[in-house]
C-alpha cells in the first residue's frame, strides 16, 4: 500500500500578515490514487509542482497585499497552492482559484481553514476547456504559467473567454522564455501591457530574477 504523501506547515509573513499553509513537504513526494492525475496527462515529475511554494507564487502574494481590489471580481488561474488566494480572502476580496490538478482543492479548502477565512470558490479546470462557467472577472491573475510553448496560446485564449470588456491581467513570469510569445497573443486580443521586475519586496532572498507582467483591456 503506498505511503500518504509527507506534508509541512509553515507560515508566510507580508508585513502583519500571517498566512498558515499546508503543502507537500517537497517535490519529491507523489500519491496518485486510480491514477486519476495520470489520465489528466499529469506525470509522476510534475504531480508535486501544484503542493510546493514557488518563488513566484510568494511574488504574485506579496503584489497582492496592498492591491487595489474594491468592486473587483479576481480570478487566480494555475493557483496551485493558493498563496496568492489566501492573501486576497484575507482582504476579503471576491477571489475565485482556478487549477487542473485534481488534489489542489482538497489542499485549499485545508489551507482556508488553517487561515479561519471564507471558503474560496474552486473551480478544477483546464484552458482549454471552452464549456467552463466560470463567467467573467475584472482581474486575472497567475504566477509561473508560461512554462511551455504551448502554454502561450492556451492562456491567453483561456484569460481571454473570462475577461470582462475592462480587465487587468497580472502574471508573475520568472523568465522561462515564453513571456514574448504570450504578449503578442495578448496584443492580439486587444490588451496593452507593461513589465518591470520587481524590486522592493519583503522577501529578497528569493533572488528573483523574473518580472511582474501587467495587460489591461
Amino acid at each position: 500500500m503506498p505511503s500518504l504523501p509527507r506534508i509541512r506547515y509553515q507560515t508566510i509573513e507580508f508585513g502583519d500578515v500571517d498566512i498558515h499553509l499546508r503543502t507537500l513537504r517537497d517535490h519529491m513526494q507523489y500519491l496518485d490514487v486510480d491514477k486519476v492525475a495520470e489520465k489528466l496527462g499529469i506525470s509522476s515529475a510534475t504531480w508535486p509542482i501544484f503542493g510546493m511554494v514557488w518563488a513566484s507564487g510568494r511574488i504574485l502574494a506579496n503584489y497582492m497585499v496592498d492591491f487595489k481590489i474594491a468592486d473587483k471580481r479576481i480570478l487566480e488561474v494555475g493557483c496551485g497552492i493558493g498563496l496568492a488566494s489566501l492573501v486576497l480572502n484575507h482582504r476579503l476580496a471576491d477571489i475565485t482559484a482556478t487549477d487542473y490538478h485534481p488534489e489542489v482543492e482538497a489542499f485549499l479548502l485545508e489551507n482556508v481553514l488553517l487561515n479561519k477565512g471564507r471558503k474560496i470558490p474552486f473551480v478544477r479546470t483546464g484552458w482549454e476547456d471552452k464549456g467552463c462557467a466560470l463567467g467573467r472577472f475584472d482581474l486575472v491573475i497567475g504566477s509561473d504559467l508560461l512554462y511551455e510553448r504551448g502554454h502561450a496560446e492556451l492562456l491567453s485564449q483561456f484569460i481571454d473567454q473570462h475577461a470582462k470588456p475592462h480587465c487587468e491581467v497580472v502574471l508573475v513570469d520568472p523568465g522561462r522564455g515564453n513571456q514574448g510569445r504570450f504578449s503578442k497573443k495578448m496584443t492580439a486580443l486587444g490588451y496593452s501591457h507593461t513589465g518591470y521586475k520587481p524590486e522592493n519586496i519583503t522577501c529578497p532572498e528569493l533572488l528573483f530574477k523574473g518580472r511582474i507582467l501587467s495587460y489591461f483591456r
